[in-house]
This record gives structure tokens, C-alpha cells and sequence, in this order.
């Protein structure tokens, strides 16, 4: 019986040792040694002053445009919140993030941005007939959430200007807090009705994001670029890397014309400048067997950085 416990014993000890201490070091050993940056999760610091910026497994956001933006995110690129939407096709939500996300984004067969027509066509239609947001309104539930979310602030002040109005919704609401979406519908009511006069001023990505349905559907035969799917539609985990090689020259002309104006150099040769770099940079799975070309938006957004010198 001793002996039988004894051998067990050590069995278990050299169990432990070999899995839980042995093979970790040995792990840990080759890949520092022999893959050092993807065992520390390939991490990208800044050449000049060492500051870590990111890792090239993981997705970041780009606001400005002059640089390549990633797909959207489900988890607002936290990467402690892995995950998608979940988002069938049929899914009034995801219709509503994606109409959301066309406006700005999309152009015409000849290279120039929709998002500037829409402005100008939002803002004539108010002056020529106010009552005309009414009907807009009444014909997209989603309006007020689209374009309260961007003018918070705005609808702060005029809550607090207009503060009957928002009394009465309360009190005919007296279980719901009044929202930004809430504010955006009292302003829309009170600003068709002419009671309020003043539209806040923006630079314009508003009324691209909020009223892009409504000029798509006054102008249907509108000759347009299709967007990649890539750039409106959220991966599995929402924090992939990668944009399509599609994708990224869809980008191109915004990018290309931010750095022409930027480093004040010719627009043709900077966007030919970066295309290089975009089709140098692109690469496919399994070494091109399988699936499409691939950028990885961080690190080409760094390319760009150094060969601009920003």
C-alpha cells in the first residue's frame, strides 16, 4: 500500500513539474528567444520616443483623415470586451448603424464625397420649407437619434433655453429621462414650427450621418462608388486589424488629399505615393492560397507617418 502511495506521489510530482514549471519556461524561453515581439503580443512602440502606440493584433480608431480607418467596432475597440453584434441581416439596428455610417463615406463614380451635396441639399430644403423636418421625422424613427448624438451639447442649451417645452415632455413622460434623442425631437418639432429660429452650426458630419436616407431617397439614381462591405459591416470580434486591400484604396482619395494639403505637396503624385505603399503592404492568408488582400490599418497609418514625417 506504501509503496503504491508513493509511487503516485511522485508521479504527481513530476506531473507538476514537468507541466506546470518544465514546459512554460521552455515555452516562454523559445519564444522570447526565437519570436520575441508576438510572444509580448506584437506590440508597436514609436521609433523616436519608445511610447507604446498599440499592438498589430488589435484594431484602433483613426479620426483624422489622414489616416486609414478600420472596420467598425461592436465593443468600441476595447479590448477587454471582445465580441460582434450579433446582428442578423433583417436587424432593424444594424440597418440603422449602417445608414448611419454612408453618408460621410461615401462617393461619387468620380472620386468626389456625397457628404458635401448632402449638406447643401439638408440646408436648402429647411430654408425653402421648414415643416419639410416634420415629415422627416415622421418617416425615419432613427432621425433624432442620429443627429441628437452629434449635438449634445447644442441640445443642452436649448433644453435649458426652452424649458417649458421640456417640462411639458416630462410631464406627459413622467417615467422616461429626457435624452439627447428626446431633446433632438423637441428641437425638430419646435424648429418646424418656427418657434426656434437658431440651427446650431457644425461642420457638416451631422447632417451626413442623420439625413443621408432621406437625400438618398430624393436622389435614387445618384451615380456612386459601392462602399466594401469591410468598411460598414463589424467583424466576429469586433477588433480586427485588417481593412481589405478594396477597403483601403476606397480611403485613398480622403487620405491622399490630407497629406497632399498637409505636406503641401502635388495630390496626384501623393496619391500615387501611397498606393505604392498600400499594395507593398497588402498581403493575403497562407501566403495568397487563400482569401483577398490585406491591410493592417495601424501599421500602414505608421508607414504613412514616417514617410510624411508628421
Amino acid at each position: 500500500m506504501i509503496r503504491h502511495l508513493t509511487a503516485n506521489l511522485w508521479l504527481l510530482v513530476l506531473t507538476i513539474v514537468i507541466c506546470a514549471i518544465v514546459y512554460p519556461m521552455a515555452m516562454l524561453g523559445i519564444g522570447q528567444a526565437v519570436f520575441p515581439s508576438k510572444a509580448n503580443g506584437s506590440l508597436i512602440t514609436d521609433k523616436k520616443t519608445g511610447k507604446l502606440i498599440g499592438s498589430s493584433l488589435i484594431a484602433q480608431p483613426f479620426a483624422s483623415d489622414e489616416y486609414f480607418q478600420p472596420r467598425p467596432s461592436a465593443v468600441s475597440y476595447n479590448a477587454a470586451a471582445t465580441g460582434g453584434s450579433n446582428w442578423g441581416a433583417n436587424n432593424p439596428n444594424l440597418r440603422k448603424r449602417v445608414v448611419g455610417a454612408l453618408g460621410p463615406m461615401l462617393k461619387y463614380r468620380d472620386g468626389r464625397p456625397v457628404g458635401p451635396d448632402i449638406v447643401v441639399w439638408v440646408q436648402d430644403n429647411l430654408k425653402q420649407d421648414q415643416t419639410i423636418l416634420s415629415q422627416w421625422v415622421e418617416s425615419d424613427p432613427y432621425l433624432a437619434e442620429r443627429w441628437g448624438s452629434a449635438n449634445g451639447d447644442f441640445l443642452a442649451g436649448w433644453g435649458k433655453e426652452h424649458a417649458d417645452d421640456v417640462a411639458g415632455w416630462s410631464k406627459d413622460n413622467s417615467d422616461a429621462e429626457i435624452t439627447p434623442t428626446g431633446l433632438a425631437s423637441l428641437f425638430f418639432a419646435s424648429y418646424a414650427k418656427g418657434t426656434t429660429a437658431t440651427w446650431p452650426e457644425t461642420n457638416g458630419t451631422d447632417l451626413q450621418v442623420a439625413f443621408f436616407e432621406h437625400w438618398w431617397r430624393a436622389h435614387p439614381k445618384a451615380d456612386v462608388q459601392p462602399i466594401p462591405a469591410d468598411l460598414v459591416m463589424t467583424s466576429g470580434c469586433g477588433l480586427d486589424p485588417h481593412i481589405t486591400l478594396k477597403g483601403a484604396l476606397y480611403q485613398l482619395d480622403r487620405v491622399a488629399g490630407k497629406w497632399a494639403a498637409t505636406a503641401k505637396q502635388d495630390p496626384a503624385q501623393t496619391k500615387k505615393d501611397i498606393e505604392i505603399l498600400l499594395r507593398s503592404k497588402a498581403t493575403a492568408p497562407l501566403g495568397g492560397l487563400v482569401g483577398v488582400e490585406l491591410i493592417n490599418v495601424l501599421e500602414v497609418n505608421l508607414a504613412l507617418k514616417d514617410l510624411y514625417g508628421a
